[in-house]
C-alpha cells in the first residue's frame, strides 16, 4: 500500500544568513548557534545524527549526544563494539548533523574521527549516574539478545555485583570519540526554499567560507 505524503510541507520563515554575520572561526560560530538553540530548545540542543560507513561502504546513521567541543573537535561517547564503533575502526571518518527545528537551522560537520585519551573517558564515565554506568557494564551494545527479560536480568546481576560499591569501573570498550572537522556547513531555512547555506572548508592552512546553492 502506498503511503502518500506529497502534501506534507512546511513554510520556512527564518532570518537571513549573510557571510558578514559569520565569525571567521567556525567553532566560534557553532558556539553562538548552539547557545541560541539551547535557549530556544534546551531538551535536544545537543542531539546530533552521527553518520558512519564501514569497510562494506554501506552508510548507517543514529542519534547520539554531543558531550563537549573545542578547537580540537566534537566529542561523544559510545561502545567500540557497537555498529558505529566498528564502522569507525574500519573507516575513521564521519559526519554529524544538528537540526534545530525551532530556529529552522542545521549544522553539518564532516571530518576524521579519533578516540580520545583514556583519562578523559574515565573522567566522563565517573561523572555519569550510577544507573547509566551499570547499564554500560551490563549491555553489549548492538549485539543480538533473545529477549528484554534477559537484558533486564543482566542489569540486575551487575547491580547486585556492585551493590554498595561507589566506584564503578569503566568498561574498556566504552570510550569517547572526537570528530576533527574539515568542513562545517551552516544552513538557515528561508522562504520559498531559497535557504541560506554557508560552508567553512579547511584548505590546510585556514578556513575558507563558501556560499552553496540551496
Amino acid at each position: 500500500m502506498k503511503q502518500d505524503y506529497q502534501s506534507f510541507r512546511r513554510d520556512y520563515h527564518g532570518q537571513s544568513l549573510h557571510r558578514s554575520q559569520l565569525d571567521a572561526n567556525p567553532i566560534v560560530q557553532f558556539s553562538h548557534w548552539l547557545d541560541e538553540a539551547a535557549n530556544a530548545y534546551p531538551d535536544d540542543a545537543t542531539s546530533m545524527t552521527l553518520a558512519t560507513t564501514g569497510a562494506n561502504g554501506l552508510p548507517t546513521a543514529r542519534m547520539v549526544l554531543l558531550k563537549w567541543f573545542d578547537t580540537n573537535g566534537f566529542v561523544w561517547f559510545t561502545d567500540s563494539g557497537s555498529e558505529k564503533g566498528k564502522n569507525l575502526k574500519e573507516n575513521p571518518h564521519a559526519c554529524i548533523l544538528f537540526y534545530w527545528h525551532a530556529l529552522e537551522r542545521q549544522v553539518r560537520i564532516c571530518g576524521q574521527v579519533e578516540t580520545i585519551d583514556t583519562a578523559s573517558s574515565d573522567a566522563y564515565f565517573a561523572s555519569r549516574p550510577k544507573v547509566s554506568q551499570l547499564s554500560a557494564l551490563a549491555a553489549q551494545q548492538s549485539q543480538i539478545i533473545a529477549s528484554r527479560a534477559i537484558l533486564e536480568q543482566q542489569v540486575a546481576d551487575v547491580q547486585t555485583q556492585y551493590d554498595g560499591i561507589s566506584t564503578i569501573p569503566r568498561p574498556p570498550t566504552w570510550q569517547g570519540y572526537r570528530l576533527i572537522p574539515d568542513n562545517i556547513e551552516f544552513w538557515q531555512g528561508r522562504i520559498s526554499r531559497l535557504h541560506d547555506r554557508l560552508r567553512y572548508r579547511n584548505d590546510g592552512n585556514s578556513w575558507l567560507i563558501e556560499r552553496l546553492t540551496p
